[in-house]
């Protein structure tokens, strides 16, 4: 095992579960980031600083997830990439800018999700640790959708909708969250071929994981036992 403070990245499966930490650091990032895309304007000030928090929110991840360490290399890494991008957007602006910057946080969000596949596999058990973990990795697919929708609508040609608008940042949060969920209120389309079959995929992808995944984990969470005073084994309330 490495030594505390070690800047490691990645490690054997014993090793990431020593030093993993609770979900729920995660989930407030996301929360976080959630409120911010719905009450920010849609500027490219608004829009390096989800990039960051994205980044900030993967560092989390990792760490969490005993993945790596918030002082190594690899974090730096991030942090070097996306604030430079950030700046490149803020100080260059375009509709060029704007949909890489798109692309860059939809790719921070894969990368966060998969921290948390990793994390919640290395469990080896369904508990809350799992659960949470599930429960982010639902809302960060609403964010994906939204970063992509971005960028089409940044370096397409034509309105993302067929209301013939754009749409700002929060009108595409809602439109990504409600076709996600299937609730479908039909008020926002989306316009094109590429549109159209991403919005399915979301309706799909959204649906399958909540009566797959999500409600499998639920279904399978039991009480970790540890042996009480006389030797039997009695349900803990612990959420590893």
């Amino acid at each position: 095992m490495p030594p505390a403070g070690s800047h490691r990245v990645f490690g054997t499966r014993m090793e990431r579960l020593r030093t993993s930490h609770n979900y729920g650091f995660v989930l407030l990032m996301i929360i976080g980031s959630f409120i911010f895309a719905a009450v920010a304007p849609d500027a490219d000030w608004s829009a390096s600083t989800l990039l960051l928090i994205e980044c900030a929110t993967l560092i989390i991840a990792l760490w969490s997830a005993g993945l790596a360490t918030t002082d190594s290399t690899f974090s730096f890494a991030l942090i070097a990439l996306s604030a430079a991008s950030a700046v490149a957007l803020i100080v260059l602006g375009g509709s060029t800018a704007t949909g890489l910057v798109a692309l860059l946080s939809a790719a921070l969000t894969i990368a966060i999700g998969a921290a948390i596949v990793v994390g919640v596999v290395d469990q080896g058990e369904v508990n809350a640790q799992a659960v949470t973990g599930a429960v982010c990795i639902y809302v960060l697919l609403g964010f994906f959708f939204i970063y992509i929708y971005g960028a089409i609508a940044a370096l397409g040609h034509g309105p993302l909708f067929a209301q013939g608008t754009d749409g700002t940042r929060s009108i595409r949060l809602y439109f990504s969250y409600v076709t996600l969920a299937t609730v479908g209120y039909g008020d926002y389309t989306l316009a094109g071929n590429l549109g159209r079959t991403l919005a399915v995929l979301e309706a799909l992808v959204g649906q399958l994981y909540l009566v797959t995944i999500l409600a499998l984990l639920v279904s399978r969470m039991r009480p970790r036992r540890r042996p009480d005073n006389d030797g039997a084994e009695a349900p803990s309330s612990s959420g590893r």
